[in-house]
C-alpha cells in the first residue's frame, strides 16, 4: 500500500511539471465566457438588440491623432443603462499564448492585465450624447448597454473629431411643444423651428417635421411611435385571425421568434430605411412649418402630441418634448323636466332637419313605471322619439299624426329626445295648423304620467271612425255611434256649427285638426260626457243622440276618449247635416 501511494504521487508530480504554465493563469474557475466580437464602426448608425437583463458590449478604437470623439445612444422606447469606458493594457497580449478555447481579440484584451476608467454613463429613454477628448493611453473603448425591463432596441453612432457629427437633426434651445389653442374638435400647436430646417436652402427638402397624435402617451422617439403603431396594427390583425380557423403557423411563428431571441442580433446590420417606415407613419402635419392645427378630434378627450424633426437623407430623427391637451366638451342641450300628468306642447321653431329637444321624467311609485304619449300636430311632420336611461337607449320610434304610446318601466329616470323629421319647409310657405295654439307652424303634443297599478299600454278602440245613421237623422237631432274599449272610460262629445262657406267646402279645415283636444275647446261646444265599458271588444259599440240642433245646418262632431293616463284620444271628426224638413 505504501509503495502504491508513493508511485501515484510521483506520477502526479511528473504530469504537473509537463503541463504548460499558461494554464495556471487560465484555470477553469477563472474562465470568462466567450463574448461575441462587436466592433462599433465610425460614421455609421449601428442598431443593437438588447435582451432583458443582458449586457451588450461594443468595442472600438480611435486613430492616434484623433482630437476628440462623440458617442450618441438613442433608445427606442424603454429606459436603458449605458456606460462608456476606456481600457488601458499594461502589456500587449502575446500572440503565442495557448488558450483552451478560441478567443476573440477584444476578449484577449479584456483578459489581459490593465486598468479601466469610466468616461460617461447615463440612464433613460431619450437620446444622449457624449462629446469629449480622446484618451491617448487607452488601448480600447468599451460601450456597455443594458435593459432591465424587457427586450428593446437602441441605435449607436460613433463620430471621430470635434464638433457635431451632422448626422442628427438639431433641436432648438427650447424643444417644448406649445399649445396655442384648444377647441371642441381641434388643437393648434407651435414649436421653435429647428436650425437644420431654417439653415437649409429652399431647394433642399431632406429635413421636415412630423406631428403625431394619440390618446395614450407621449413618445420619446420616432422608433417608439413606430413600435406602438405596429403593436396596434398587430392587435387588430390578431383579432381578425381569431375569427378564422386555427392553423399551425402561429405556433411555428411563435417558436421561431423565441429561438431567434436566444441568439444575439448582429449590430453591424444597417437599420431599416427610415424613408420606408416614415411613409407608414400617420403624420397629421408634415412639412417645414412650425405651426400645426390638428382637427377631427373627439370632444372632451385627452390627446398627446409629439413633434419630430426628421432627416430623410440620413435616416435619423430627433424628438421635441411632447405636450398634451384635452378638447372642450360638446355643448350640452338644455333638458326640461316634465311634471306628472302635464300636457305639453313641444314647439320646433327651426324648420331645418336638426331641430331637437330633450326632456326628463321621473315616475312616481315603487314600480317605476309610466306612460309616454305623443302625437305630431304639424302637416306632414314626423318626430323621432328616443327614450334612454343611464346612457342606454331603451326604445326609438317615429311619431306621426297617429297617437303613439311608449311604456316606461324599470328605471328611476328617463331621458326623452325629440328630433324633428320630414321635409323641411320654408317659413313663408308653412301652413298654420288650426289645432296649434297661438298659430305655431310645427308642434308635438306630449304627456307623461306614472302608472301605479298598470302593467302595460292601455287598450285602444279598434277604429276611431264615427258613424252617423241617415235613417235616424232628423231636423233637430242626429244619432252617432263609435267603438269603445273593454276598460271603463269617459267619452265626451263636442259639436261645432259650420257656416255656409265651410259647409260647402266640406268642413276641411275642421276635419284636419288631429291635435284639437278638449283643453282647446269651449265648454259651450261640449254636448255630453258618458262612461262606457264592454268586456267583449267586438261588441264595444256605444251610441249617443245629439239634440237641440237647427234644421238644415251642418255640424262637425268630435268624440274624445278621456283617459286617466295619457293624452285624450280624438276620434276622426264627423260632419253631419240636419234635415231641412221633417
Amino acid at each position: 500500500m505504501a509503495l502504491s501511494w508513493c508511485l501515484g504521487a510521483a506520477l502526479a508530480l511528473v504530469c504537473g511539471s509537463l503541463w504548460p504554465q499558461v494554464h495556471s493563469g487560465v484555470a477553469p474557475e477563472n474562465e470568462v465566457p466567450l463574448r461575441p466580437t462587436t466592433w462599433l464602426p465610425e460614421g455609421k448608425i449601428t442598431s443593437v438588440t438588447l435582451p432583458k437583463g443582458r449586457t451588450r458590449r461594443l468595442y472600438f478604437t480611435l486613430k492616434k491623432k484623433a482630437p476628440g470623439m462623440s458617442v450618441t445612444v438613442n433608445p427606442c422606447d424603454l429606459p436603458i443603462e449605458w456606460t462608456l469606458t476606456a481600457r488601458t493594457l499594461k502589456d500587449k497580449p502575446l500572440k503565442n499564448l495557448q488558450w483552451s478555447t478560441k478567443k476573440s481579440m477584444p476578449e484577449v484584451w479584456w483578459r489581459g492585465p490593465g486598468t479601466e476608467e469610466k468616461i460617461h454613463s447615463n440612464t433613460g429613454n431619450t437620446v444622449e450624447s457624449y462629446s469629449g477628448p480622446t484618451y491617448p493611453s487607452a488601448s480600447i473603448y468599451i460601450l456597455r448597454l443594458r435593459s432591465k425591463q424587457q427586450n428593446t432596441r437602441a441605435t449607436v453612432y460613433l463620430h471621430e473629431g470635434l464638433g457635431p457629427s451632422g448626422i442628427f437633426p438639431l433641436l432648438p434651445a427650447d424643444p417644448q411643444v406649445h399649445t396655442l389653442g384648444v377647441g371642441m374638435t381641434s388643437v393648434t400647436l407651435s414649436w421653435a423651428p429647428s436650425a437644420s430646417i431654417t439653415s437649409l436652402p429652399h431647394t433642399q427638402t431632406s429635413y421636415e417635421y412630423c406631428v403625431l397624435v394619440n390618446s395614450q402617451e407621449n413618445y420619446p422617439s420616432l422608433c417608439a411611435a413606430q413600435k406602438s403603431m405596429r403593436k396596434e396594427k398587430d392587435q387588430k390583425q390578431e383579432k381578425k385571425d381569431r375569427r378564422s380557423r386555427v392553423t399551425v403557423w402561429p405556433i411555428l411563428k411563435e417558436w421561431w421568434w423565441q429561438q431567434w431571441d436566444t441568439y444575439p442580433e448582429s449590430p453591424q446590420s444597417p437599420p431599416a430605411s427610415l424613408t420606408d417606415e416614415y411613409e407608414d407613419l400617420q403624420c397629421v402635419c408634415q412639412g417645414t412649418e412650425s405651426v400645426c392645427t390638428v382637427s377631427e378630434l373627439l370632444p372632451e378627450t385627452q390627446y398627446y402630441f409629439d413633434v419630430f424633426v426628421v432627416d430623410r437623407l440620413n435616416g435619423t430623427s430627433m424628438a421635441y418634448k411632447g405636450t398634451l391637451a384635452r378638447t372642450h366638451e360638446e355643448a350640452r342641450p338644455a333638458i326640461t323636466a316634465l311634471r306628472e300628468g302635464e300636457l305639453r306642447w313641444v314647439t320646433f321653431q327651426d324648420r331645418g332637419f336638426s331641430s331637437e329637444q330633450f326632456f326628463s321624467f321621473r315616475p312616481r311609485g315603487w314600480q317605476q313605471s309610466g306612460l309616454l304619449t305623443l302625437q305630431s300636430c304639424g302637416e306632414g311632420e314626423k318626430v323621432k322619439v328616443t327614450v334612454s336611461s343611464k346612457g342606454q337607449v331603451l326604445t326609438s320610434q317615429a311619431a306621426g299624426r297617429e297617437l303613439a304610446h311608449i311604456w316606461l318601466q324599470g328605471s328611476t329616470s328617463y331621458l326623452i329626445h325629440l328630433e324633428r323629421e320630414g321635409t323641411a319647409m320654408d317659413h313663408t310657405s308653412a301652413v298654420t295648423d288650426p289645432s296649434l295654439p297661438e298659430g305655431l307652424t310645427a308642434s308635438v303634443k306630449m304627456q307623461t304620467s306614472s302608472a301605479y297599478h298598470r302593467r302595460g299600454v292601455p287598450s285602444l278602440p279598434s277604429t276611431l271612425q264615427i258613424k252617423s245613421f241617415n235613417r235616424l237623422r232628423g231636423c233637430s237631432s242626429v244619432t252617432l255611434a263609435w267603438m269603445g274599449t273593454e276598460e271603463r272610460s269617459l267619452y265626451c262629445v263636442y259639436r261645432r256649427k259650420l257656416g255656409s262657406h265651410e259647409a260647402e267646402a266640406g268642413g276641411a279645415s275642421a276635419l284636419t285638426a288631429p291635435c284639437l283636444g278638449p283643453e282647446s275647446r269651449s265648454d259651450t261646444e261640449r254636448v255630453l260626457c258618458k262612461y262606457f265599458q264592454e268586456l267583449n271588444p267586438r261588441r264595444a259599440v256605444t251610441t249617443a243622440v245629439i239634440g237641440g240642433l237647427e234644421p238644415g245646418m251642418a255640424y262637425v262632431f268630435d268624440v274624445y276618449l278621456m283617459r286617466r293616463w295619457g293624452i285624450p284620444i280624438k276620434y276622426t271628426s264627423k260632419m253631419v247635416k240636419t234635415r231641412k224638413e221633417c
